[in-house]
């Protein structure tokens, strides 16, 4: 039969669910900290921040189509040896761009480091609901989220004031530290990951038949895209507010970081408990309007901080019952489609910057600084559209039964 079989709670889940969501942490913070640490990087390395920041693009680019590529590769293999694999993977491209002479090692420090998140991502993300009942797996995804949440509420930040205090290099031998010790306790600790059925790439390119499944996977990747076209972009969106002062931008975003690890939390007692449809329309209309207001708040910086607090709980509030949405539609192949829902989330990420730098032109008159926030705004209103239009026709078979 073929059946995700959970791991009911044990006296390991916990931990077991904690190091997955470290490996994600790790995985988002190797994705995040190169934007806070741009301009040295650049300097460093006798370069522009432009070439450096298509870095950024890179990473998310070899993620998003290495992630169902090395999925059917690698589907025999154990999932917890494969998570430790590709920690060991992540931190030795980590290492690499920290002793990186010229522009070109450091871009294959890059690529290496994103080889082991297309790995790990999907893997770690279809692991944390099979560790618990099917009706606790909002809570899973949501513990398992908290690591991409705090890689931007506080690894960005952190690497940030790293570098500050030393050089560039720093943060990223840190983070490459931090991933081969998780690699060896993920060896350790978490084994025995239950798998769904090994499929090939007939049966993986099936589940791409399913309308509700691709239509989901369009609202994970607008979803991305809505937060980081704001995220990348927060200092031209909030100068008038900041006055172009770093110490004021950066309370900003940890206020949005602090609201996002509320949001989290949250998120999945709440799915479970109202239903993934439900959750999803509340956060994103709370989303679509925090966004609206930022350009109507630059005048009051304490209340542009609280708008951000509320946007960041939103905004992560939403990708759990996004996730809890695709795992449901039909659990046989849940570990297949999370597999497809990484692709999207890296392909977001990737489109951010393109839109962002297209906005910050401004149209007809309105700022760019205005429009930014505006543009997220809109793909967080087609975000809501999408995936409501999936929740539409008939439920498949299996997902009823």
């Amino acid at each position: 039969m073929t059946t995700v079989e959970p791991s009911y709670p044990g006296r390991l889940v916990g931990v077991r669910l904690g190091l997955l969501a470290a490996a994600l942490f790790v995985v988002g913070t190797n994705a995040f900290v190169i934007a806070g640490v741009l301009p040295q990087i650049a300097l460093g390395l006798g370069t522009t921040d432009a070439r450096v920041g298509y870095t950024i693009t890179l990473y998310a680019v070899v993620v998003a189509v290495g992630s169902p590529v090395l999925s059917i590769l690698l589907a025999h293999r154990d999932r917890g040896r494969l998570m430790a694999l590709a920690l060991g993977v992540i931190a030795v491209g980590t290492a690499t761009t920290a002793v990186a002479s010229s522009l070109l090692v450091f871009e294959l420090g890059r690529v290496l480091a994103a080889v082991g998140g297309a790995v790990l991502v999907p893997a770690a993300t279809a692991a944390a609901p099979s560790l618990l009942p099917p009706e606790q797996r909002g809570r899973a995804l949501a513990v398992a989220g908290l690591g991409f949440t705090l890689a931007i509420a506080v690894g960005s930040p952190a690497g940030t004031a790293l570098a500050g205090s030393g050089s560039w290099r720093l943060p990223l031998g840190v983070l490459a530290g931090v991933g081969a010790a998780l690699a060896v306790a993920l060896l350790l600790v978490v084994r025995d990951v239950p798998r769904g059925p090994v499929a090939g790439v007939a049966a993986r390119l099936r589940v791409l038949r399913s309308r509700a499944v691709v239509l989901t996977l369009g609202s994970a990747l607008l979803l991305t895209a809505s937060f980081n076209v704001v995220y990348i972009f927060s200092a031209a969106a909030t100068a008038q507010a900041t006055g172009g002062s770093s110490r004021l931008l950066a309370v900003l975003l940890l206020a949005f970081g602090a609201g996002g690890v509320l949001g989290t939390a949250l998120a999945g007692r709440l799915t479970d408990r109202l239903g993934s449809r439900l959750m999803v329309a509340v956060a994103l209309g709370a989303q679509v309007v925090a966004l609206a207001l930022v350009p109507l708040l630059q005048g009051s910086y304490p209340a542009l901080a609280l708008d951000f607090v509320v946007w960041g709980a939103v905004a992560f509030a939403a990708v759990i019952p996004v996730q809890h949405r695709l795992v449901s539609i039909d659990p046989a192949t849940a570990g297949i489609a999370l597999s497809w829902y990484s692709t999207a989330m890296y392909v977001g990420i990737a489109l951010a910057p393109l839109l962002g730098g297209a906005a910050l032109g401004g149209v007809g008159g309105l700022p760019g600084a205005d429009l930014v926030p505006l543009v997220g705004a809109a793909l967080g209103l087609a975000t809501l559209a999408l995936f409501l239009v999936g929740h539409t026709g008939r439920r498949p078979p299996l997902a009823a039964a």
